[in-house]
């Protein structure tokens, strides 16, 4: 299917503009990225070579109609500095501004506050991203769809299997016409297997009106019923004062998927794009290896002149940092990134693996399934491997001995494993040296 793709209009919103936010959270989440987002926001982490919110600037990029894109979440302003001055020279058609919120507002709720600043000029829609999403980002598609169909809204959906599905927000469409008939966040029965993938398109017209008035229903309740799903009577429910300081701070937390889809699905012209191509959530830091996989085969398949040259001992894809040393008798691949300054020794061998910038990996060492943090050490002969996971699975912990462990193992900044260590299925914290074998273990 070819595309009609309009040109790049000048950024006076002549034409029916178009904006892009991308949603980058704060340091209080995430916390399931850790130990890695203890040194790194997750949006800035390195995924196949580039930053996470690199790739949906990529695909961003590809959108003619896109001059401007925020970033929205509640990171100190520095954090993002670095990034946007490198990322304006790497994509010169976009104005890219980092807009940051005085506390966690929600999905929605930051949308909201920074809507003098998303409307000006007057786009006519806007796309919303999630960071923390790794997929293709069909937007161009999307905005077909939306433009075909007059819609006031399209969302991005996948397909998952039925028991994974309850983990997401799901979408029950109308398979003839792709509108969007019922939307559940995390449903506590079956209702679809059509997932919400977290990329957004919205007319301007519907969306800030829709989260008015799922700010004035807040408001207007004047004290709620609080209550768990596990409470099967009245006295583990309680009343919630709304005067109380903190339940005003949680008033303003506006989640698009809790509190504005399900009602836009009832009210507005909602449709679904539903992708076949790859799509995966970056939650936990394990999920940074099958993002890593996914990236590297899409850049391989587009012909990215950024991998390395296929050999006997380069099994593709496979990403190195022009700064890196690879002694030409390691074997590296398939879906390995290897960072900054990297060096890699004698007969190595490191598959399906993400090794952070400074890190070094002595002769003989074997790393599969990990992530190796910054300035970390793997001496000779060690072996620092995690789990393979199906390719069709959504979470990356495994039960071993009937305990739930991390499938891939992952050492945190300035770790050390000593020669011939044997390290299976452990995260290890920041600054640790492995003296001894271990398996299945946080190590604090």
């Amino acid at each position: 299917m070819s595309l009609q793709i309009p040109h790049r209009d000048k950024a006076n919103g002549v034409g029916g503009a178009t904006k892009a936010v991308i949603l980058v959270g704060g340091a209080s989440r995430g916390t399931r990225f850790r130990p890695l987002s203890l040194d790194v926001p997750k949006p800035l982490f390195d995924v196949a070579g580039h930053p996470i919110i690199w790739h949906c600037l990529t695909a961003i990029d590809k959108v003619p109609s896109i001059q401007e894109v925020y970033l929205i979440g509640y990171y100190d302003e520095s954090v993002f500095r670095d990034f946007i001055k490198d990322a304006a020279s790497e994509f010169p058609n976009l104005s890219i501004k980092y807009l940051r919120e005085y506390q966690a507002l929600g999905t929605a709720g930051g949308l909201y506050h920074f809507r003098d600043a998303i409307l000006k000029g007057r786009p006519e829609r806007i796309f919303v991203l999630n960071s923390d999403v790794c997929c293709s980002f069909p937007l161009n598609e999307m905005l077909k769809l939306f433009q075909d169909k007059d819609a006031e809204a399209v969302i991005l959906g996948t397909r998952v299997s039925e028991d994974a599905a309850s983990n997401f927000g799901c979408i029950v469409s109308d398979a003839h016409t792709r509108r969007v008939l019922h939307y559940v966040e995390k449903p506590e029965s079956h209702i679809s297997n059509l997932i919400n993938c977290g990329v957004y398109l919205f007319s301007t017209e519907a969306i800030f009106p829709s989260i008015r008035t799922a700010i004035k229903r807040r408001a207007d309740r004047p004290s709620r019923l609080v209550s768990y799903p596990s409470s099967e009577n009245l006295e583990s429910s309680f009343m919630i004062d709304d005067d109380d300081d903190d339940e005003n701070r949680k008033n303003e937390v506006i989640r698009l998927e809790q509190d504005i889809l399900g009602d836009m699905a009832d009210s507005k012209q909602f449709f679904v794009y539903e992708t076949k191509d790859f799509w995966r959530q970056i939650k936990t830091a394990g999920s940074a290896i099958p993002a890593n996989a996914l990236y590297l085969q899409k850049a391989w398949q587009s012909g990215s002149t950024e991998l390395a040259t296929p050999s006997a001992n380069i099994i593709p894809p496979v990403y190195i940092h022009p700064s890196a040393t690879v002694h030409p008798t390691a074997k590296l691949g398939p879906n390995v990134s290897i960072g900054p300054r990297v060096t890699i020794g004698a007969g190595a061998r490191v598959k399906e693996s993400i090794v952070l910038e400074d890190s070094e990996i002595k002769h003989d060492a074997c790393v599969l399934y990990s992530i190796i943090g910054w300035n970390s050490r793997v001496g000779a002969w060690a072996r620092v491997e995690g789990t393979p996971t199906p390719v069709t699975s959504h979470h990356t912990s495994i039960i071993k001995n009937g305990v739930k462990v991390q499938a891939i193992t992952i050492l945190g900044k300035e770790c050390g494993v000593g020669d011939e260590i044997r390290v299976q299925n452990c995260v290890c914290l920041p600054f640790k040296e492995l003296k001894r074998d271990v398996a299945n273990e946080v190590i604090m």
